[in-house]
């Protein structure tokens, strides 16, 4: 695993609570003294990240003159939320079941269920019957579900055209690169 050393002036990992600590190994980590270590770590780090990202996607959208004016109303009172975002970066264009969208998603069937039914009364997405079985349904986008994921997009875009400028060129292509591989299939 490659280390880099810490930025100037900092020896340890950061806490919310005071300065820079001293690097600790993992059998010194069993005092109360130095807590750091549950706020600071990758996976800590990772979850604020997407929360960042995902928010500034979210803000982005509401202000698309692109999206209708009622989801952008939704999204600017923060009624969309990042559970609401599943279902744009998971349903495929021609239609997913609800099995395959909450898989996808890594929600419950009941949870996607209602987060369909929630999309579909904001006519996001509709319920047809599947062409290759009559007893089963797909979720598929609306005109308005179109709409919202052609925002949802270009504000991807945008938000990652941003990351790039706040931590520089080199570390937004290492970032990625590291995150791909992590997310990627297991070893």
């Amino acid at each position: 695993m490659l280390k880099t050393p810490p930025p100037p002036g900092r020896t340890g990992p950061r806490t919310d609570s005071g300065p820079a600590q001293p690097p600790v190994s993992e059998g010194q980590r069993s005092g109360p003294a130095d807590e750091g270590w549950r706020l600071d770590h990758l996976g800590r780090l990772l979850g604020h990240a997407m929360r960042r990202f995902d928010d500034r996607v979210l803000y982005l959208m509401a202000h698309d003159l692109d999206v209708p004016l009622a989801l952008s109303n939704l999204a600017a009172r923060a009624q969309v939320g990042a559970a609401h975002v599943h279902i744009t970066r998971h349903l495929s264009l021609k239609g997913s079941r609800l099995t395959e969208l909450a898989q996808a998603a890594g929600m419950s069937k009941q949870a996607m269920a209602d987060l369909v039914s929630q999309c579909e009364a904001w006519d996001l997405v509709t319920r047809v019957a599947d062409p290759r079985d009559g007893r089963a349904r797909l979720v598929c986008f609306t005109p308005t579900g179109l709409a919202w994921l052609a925002a949802f997009r270009k504000a991807v875009a945008q938000a990652e055209a941003e990351f790039r400028s706040e931590v520089g060129q080199d570390i937004a292509t290492v970032v990625a690169m590291g995150l791909e591989a992590y997310a990627g299939p297991a070893a």
